[in-house]
């Protein structure tokens, strides 16, 4: 999918800045891959930026319109802001935008990494040097949207949420998250689940694991039940380099680690589709936060971590390295924003980086 033009090799990428802080981020992420196109040179994103969100909803009933799934097949990468109302369900603004990307585009990996930052105030020892990925499976388990409501309304009402995996599902996932443990320096996996009390699912995955893992001998790896991870990411972080779980389990987790290090404003993610025959999806994972909306203060660094893993998987290696850098020289100079204990706007960040990487 990707086209080259002379010297300069074209990506297409679908901007979709969608709900709250995630249009003023996204705002920023395309002033600053601006500026790094014009400083590397020999890349372009041609961007089309689709109106996508809860505004079109509440003016048209649906979030986004007919055929739209099959208009972002088109694209190389997808680039998100966040998705999310006050006056709408977050039910709503889940299944009608963003989890159906991740389904009908088979992105069953979401990959979110952390690690302590220089400048950033972090709850963990500085000694403990944490750099974790965490891989999160991403269209199965407890967010398959299988169950159902019987008897609205009275006493005797009945609400079940079916967690699915398939033998399939677990294993394919499984088997990038070990592959890219392999290509970590320490080659380490600690697999998270619940096998205890969830003992059909999760001790399918917990056999599963067992027999990928014999494909990946260079791999040491070890098991933990969820609730035990929590206190082992607050109090062993060091123990700990590539962590594997379950949907709901990665999603809860992943947060966790952000806050550990300083501040979900720094949370990237992907939702990769590993075969790249679909789109990929890239997105800061703090949401709309409402209550910062138009303020000029929401933490951009989420959203340009996540535009590096972008670059990265489009195979702008060298683009990704320019702006990851940039971004660590500005938090490190304290041009930081509230939540990071700076005073910066998020166009200061935005501003700071964009010179820096004019500079570099």
């Amino acid at each position: 999918m990707t086209r080259t033009h002379t010297a300069t090799r074209t990506h297409t990428v679908a901007f979709i800045p969608g709900d709250g802080i995630g249009i003023e981020v996204s705002a920023a992420t395309r002033r600053v891959l601006a500026a790094l196109e014009a400083k590397c040179g020999d890349f372009h994103l041609d961007i089309a930026e689709k109106d996508y969100g809860s505004l079109r909803y509440l003016r048209t009933g649906a979030y986004a319109p007919k055929g739209w799934l099959e208009d972002l097949q088109q694209y190389e990468a997808i680039f998100f802001g966040a998705v999310g109302h006050p006056d709408i369900e977050d039910h709503i603004s889940l299944w009608q935008l963003i989890l159906p990307i991740r389904q009908a585009f088979q992105q069953y990996v979401n990959v979110r990494p952390c690690r302590q930052i220089e400048g950033v105030q972090s709850v963990v020892a500085a000694s403990s040097h944490v750099d974790w990925v965490i891989l999160r499976e991403n269209t199965e388990g407890e967010y398959a949207g299988q169950g159902g409501r019987t008897h609205v309304g009275t006493p005797h009402e009945v609400a079940t949420e079916v967690a699915v995996f398939t033998r399939v599902g677990v294993e394919r996932f499984l088997r990038y998250a070990f592959s890219v443990a392999a290509q970590r320096e320490r080659k380490q996996l600690t697999l998270v689940t619940k096998s205890n009390a969830q003992r059909f699912g999760l001790v399918l995955w917990d056999e599963v694991a067992a027999a990928v893992a014999k494909d990946f001998p260079e791999v040491h790896w070890d098991k933990m039940l969820v609730d035990a991870m929590t206190v082992r990411m607050a109090c062993k972080p060091h123990t700990l380099d590539t962590i594997v779980a379950t949907n709901l389990h990665g999603d809860i987790l992943s947060d966790l680690a952000a806050g550990l290090c300083g501040s979900i404003g720094l949370a990237p993610s992907s939702s990769l589709n590993p075969s790249r025959e679909r789109p990929s999806l890239f997105e800061p994972v703090h949401g709309a936060a409402f209550d910062i909306m138009g303020q000029d203060i929401a933490n951009p660094v989420a959203a340009l971590w996540s535009a590096c893993e972008m670059l990265k998987w489009l195979g702008e290696e060298d683009a990704a390295v320019r702006l990851d850098a940039a971004i660590h020289e500005s938090i490190r100079r304290g041009i930081t924003t509230a939540d990071l204990g700076g005073t910066c706007k998020t166009s200061e960040v935005t501003e700071e980086i964009c010179s820096l990487l004019s500079d570099a």
